[in-house]
């Protein structure tokens, strides 16, 4: 059975987690989508605010609201049972959106999917950490610190008290993807010196999209495939690199652009992989997915990548009749040079 994927949003208060889900609400139009809300205090406004939003498909029957404190401190009594009220549901969703609170560790909420009654049947698709552009150029991290003291004070299930700066690393540490928000109140100097601030407390291959008002294409925050429960051993440490001086950071919603590229045969799955690597990496690709007919080969081969992390698996024969050629979807920069990208995998198909 395939497993549900889940999305885990962290971020500090104010940062735009609300803003981003009800944008991939708005603009998915593909997955039935349930959601889980982590707020404080008896009014949740998330989740009021999320399920009055008038948008297809999210109703208040799809939002599971938890009031009683951080989410990463009341797994066994509050997330797991949520989880499993999704997983009785008929029908079950596509995809499960879990928002966190702003004090809320990620690591603990993914390792949480390693429970019994949730790892056969749930995934985490990636953890995604919406930032605070203006607040964190100016090293406050969140824009309203006093209200962050308060969400402390009202919450009587917080067990850890970290300061801003451990939880806005462990936040960034556990990220499959950075969303950094806010950006038409960033200066044009100081965003590429914010974007490798952030470079050096996230993990290698991880994508930091530069947006206002949350305005990012659902189908690069949703679908990203991490299987992140599986890697939580990375996700404690923050691995430090220096990004190369012509890497590029994505732009808002209205800047991405999606093209398919049909291909014939390509030599070897090797020579595919090391291909997307280097082209996402010079071309700003956010993200790269389809099917690859290699030479000589019976199965036909799934591909997809996130930034420079390139997957691939044989996943069954071609059948009698079937084209043997290859199809690849291409999300990236509305910037980004169609014509370098198609000329890179002709040659390797030449």
């Amino acid at each position: 059975m395939k497993k549900i994927p889940a999305t885990v949003v962290t971020g500090f208060l104010g940062a735009g987690k609300t803003t981003l889900i009800r944008h991939v609400l708005e603009t998915d139009g593909q997955r039935k989508i349930a959601l889980i809300v982590n707020e404080f205090g008896e009014l949740g406004f998330d989740g009021e605010l999320l399920a009055s939003c008038g948008i297809e498909g999210c109703d208040e029957e799809g939002i599971i609201e938890l009031a009683n404190g951080c989410i990463c401190c009341t797994v066994a009594e509050e997330f797991t049972p949520a989880m499993e009220a999704i997983l009785n549901r008929n029908p079950l969703p596509d995809h499960i959106v879990i928002e966190t609170s702003g004090l809320a560790l990620p690591q603990p909420l993914v390792r949480a999917f390693n429970w019994p009654s949730i790892r056969t049947r749930v995934s985490v698709d990636g953890v995604v950490a919406v930032v605070d552009g203006p607040a964190v150029s100016d090293g406050l991290f969140a824009h309203d610190l006093d209200a962050i003291q308060r969400q402390r004070v009202a919450d009587e299930n917080l067990d850890h008290e970290s300061p801003l700066s451990e939880l806005f690393e462990d936040q960034l540490a556990c990220a499959d993807m950075i969303i950094l928000n806010k950006c038409d109140a960033l200066s044009e100097t100081s965003l590429p010196e914010l974007h490798k601030q952030l470079r050096v407390s996230s993990r290698s291959g991880v994508s930091i999209v530069a947006t206002s008002q949350g305005m990012v294409d659902p189908a690069v925050v949703l679908g990203i495939d991490a299987a992140a429960e599986t890697d939580l051993e990375s996700r404690r440490e923050i691995h430090h690199f220096h990004e190369d001086e012509d890497d590029k950071v994505a732009h808002g919603h209205e800047e991405f652009e999606t093209f398919v590229l049909n291909l014939p045969e390509v030599v070897g799955s090797r020579q595919l992989t090391e291909c997307i690597r280097l082209v996402s990496k010079s071309n700003g690709i956010l993200r790269l997915k389809g099917f690859a007919a290699v030479q000589n080969k019976p199965f036909r081969l799934v591909v997809q990548a996130v930034g420079p992390r390139v997957e691939s698996f044989y996943d069954r024969p071609f059948q009698s009749g079937e084209s043997r050629r290859t199809q690849l979807i291409v999300i990236a920069q509305a910037e980004i040079d169609r014509h370098s990208v198609c000329a890179a995998f002709e040659e390797l198909c030449a």
